[in-house]
């Protein structure tokens, strides 16, 4: 476990309760200690938010303006908070739609102090939208990116490959206990966790199970504003769909542990990480780069999204080998317990705060 030294700040939008594990534990390596500021999201989000135990948080006042694509967040008391806990370094969402960064930045820089952006990436982009992105990310001394393909945008965009690190975006311990499962199941049994929301595309998954020669259990795990939909679809197509409802923390474990597949059919969605760390090989569909460093050839299927006829192939192709499948389930396991996992990731800010 690596350690800074100094006081560390911390910016986030909001706290979605899935981020706490992480940033406590990143407390916990910071001598000096580490304070957080962070907003409540707009009701139409539902983020459930968290609240940290080691992490010393203050609750941020954020103004939304606008919507979709023109969406801005102004963070009121950003500064007023700087004067109050004095951090030795600070690190914050790379996003230029939160209008309070470039005021926090330049309040760190007149002190001499260290400011790290914490991104996705940056998509290409040319002429004036390519200056104005490298001219918002320069003014950061080092970059935290989520994934290696961030990375390489960041680089590509002409921030300085020398200051980019990469912390694999995690949510999950690393796992003690691998879940060893039997070699054959009579009916595989697949698994979904999520919100249940139209880009999660989990109305494909219950197609793709009705047109298996054989059935699935299907276990779907989640709340949201499509479940009464789904309920109706699952209803007219494939009526042994088991809706199970919000489940958090130990309450997942179960429905880990009986599990054979999990697939995530749409884009974005931690839990791919989480089911990894029960040993389950996983589908998912391409995002924003983070799948890229956890799914691979060994232990998954990365498919494009929004793509039923690749969807239904992967699965059936999982299904096709339960005794490979459960080979593919033991590199998962690996990958998080060896490779990415928050502790991992707790160490790479760090390495990138000792910089």
């Amino acid at each position: 476990m690596k350690i800074y030294s100094g006081r560390l700040g911390l910016q986030q939008r909001v706290l979605p309760s899935y981020r706490v594990p992480f940033f406590d534990l990143l407390a916990s390596q910071c001598e000096g200690g580490m304070n957080l500021f962070a907003g409540m999201p707009r009701p139409v989000e539902m983020i459930a938010s968290g609240k940290t135990e080691v992490a010393k948080l203050t609750q941020a006042k954020n103004v939304h303006l606008f919507g979709g694509m023109f969406y801005l967040c102004h963070q009121q008391g950003f500064i007023s908070w700087l004067e109050k806990t004095n951090p030795d370094a600070l690190i914050v969402e790379a996003n230029p739609r939160y209008l309070a960064t470039p005021a926090a930045v330049n309040w760190m820089h007149a002190r001499g102090r260290k400011v790290i952006g914490w991104g996705l990436g940056s998509p290409s982009v040319n002429g004036f939208r390519k200056q104005r992105r490298l001219l918002f990310i320069n003014q950061f001394d080092a970059m935290l990116s989520y994934s290696q393909r961030g990375a390489e945008e960041y680089a590509a965009l002409g921030f300085p490959r020398e200051k980019i690190f990469v912390a694999h975006n995690s949510v999950a311990e690393k796992p003690r206990l691998n879940i060893e499962r039997s070699t054959f199941n009579v009916q595989p049994v697949l698994l979904f966790v999520g919100r249940l929301q139209a880009r999660k595309r989990i109305d494909s998954l219950l197609r793709a199970c009705a047109e298996l020669e054989t059935k699935p259990r299907l276990m779907i795990v989640g709340d949201g504003p499509e479940r009464t939909a789904l309920e109706s679809l699952a209803k007219e197509i494939y009526p042994s769909a088991e809706f199970i409802g919000a489940k958090h923390g130990a309450e997942l474990k179960p429905y880990f542990a009986q599990a054979d597949l999990f697939v995530l059919p749409g884009t974005g969605g931690l839990a791919v990480q989480e089911a990894m760390s029960y040993g389950l090989p996983v589908i998912v569909a391409k995002g924003d780069g983070t799948q890229d460093d956890l799914v691979r050839e060994k232990n998954g299927w990365q498919i494009p999204p929004e793509n039923y006829d690749a969807l239904l192939a992967a699965i059936k192709n999982a299904l096709s080998d339960i005794a490979r499948l459960r080979e593919m389930g033991k590199e998962s396991f690996r990958i998080v317990s060896e490779e990415i996992n928050i502790q991992k990731m707790a160490d790479v800010f760090v390495t990138a705060l000792n910089n």
